[in-house]
């Protein structure tokens, strides 16, 4: 076999795109009646094999075709053989998504009025509460009295909320930041958040801000800083008055008597 392949000229090859109609009446033997199309072309599988491509008529599965794999491996003895006859999706066909989990499946904005989505048992973003945490903020709510949390935020789970809020609607890369005169790091309307989070993200307080009650990071910014200085002035251009008392003009009266 091996001696055949190295020595092949392209006859072998020749031969088994030649078989359409082998091919064609393997489909149509698989196939209902008016299922098997127009020939569409040949594809190569390998050196002693080669797969025949017929348009599909199969109510439900438009732009398939019908694919029927022939093989041999002589050029002059050895009869063309069908491998295989199955229904393929062409380039243009309906074909199902890519399958989902069905945890994966909520994204953000979906959760409704009445809708629970219970958390997965083991969640890399929460670590249970009794363990001793990393980040100073929670050890403080820790001794809160009154205050028990099943379960805090893991490392992981702060570094991946820090990562979506920094590349969200209200992080340094957004329109509204790079167009921004300040920063929300220096505008009083801005509170940090607790804990090791306090750093990179806080709460806008302006109600005429587009982020107003919303974590941003400490880069963003918007037009409602509130540093912002601006001159008002009249639109309307108005000359300056110039009086010149240095000179007196005197004149003279007929009718005053003298």
């Amino acid at each position: 076999m091996t001696l055949l392949l190295t020595l092949d000229d392209g006859s072998l090859h020749r031969k088994l795109a030649e078989a359409v109609e082998t091919a064609r009446a393997a489909a149509l033997e698989e196939a209902e009646a008016g299922q098997v199309g127009d020939y569409v072309g040949v594809t190569r599988e390998d050196a002693v094999a080669v797969s025949h491509l017929f348009e599909g008529k199969v109510p439900g599965y438009r732009g398939w075709q019908w694919s029927v794999t022939v093989a041999t491996v002589d050029v002059d003895d050895a009869p063309v053989t069908v491998s295989e006859v199955v229904l393929i999706p062409g380039p243009d066909a309906l074909v199902a998504p890519a399958w989902v989990p069905w945890e994966r499946r909520v994204r953000a904005g979906d959760l409704g009025v009445g809708d629970i989505f219970p958390t997965d048992k083991d969640d890399p973003r929460l670590a249970p509460a009794y363990l001793a945490s990393d980040d100073p903020g929670i050890e403080e709510v820790a001794l809160e009295t009154g205050l028990g949390r099943v379960h805090v935020l893991s490392r992981f789970g702060r570094e991946d909320a820090a990562a979506r809020w920094r590349g969200g609607e209200y992080g340094p890369r957004s329109d509204m930041a790079r167009s921004a005169p300040g920063q929300c790091g220096t505008c009083g309307f801005y509170v940090s958040l607790a804990g090791s989070l306090r750093g990179a993200f806080g709460v806008c307080t302006n109600d005429i801000a587009p982020a107003d009650g919303h974590v941003v990071n400490v880069e963003y910014g918007c037009g409602a800083h509130s540093e912002i200085e601006i001159e008002v002035t009249s639109s309307v251009p108005v000359a300056e008055l110039v009086y010149d008392d240095s000179l007196i003009d005197v004149l003279e009266d007929d009718n005053v008597d003298a």
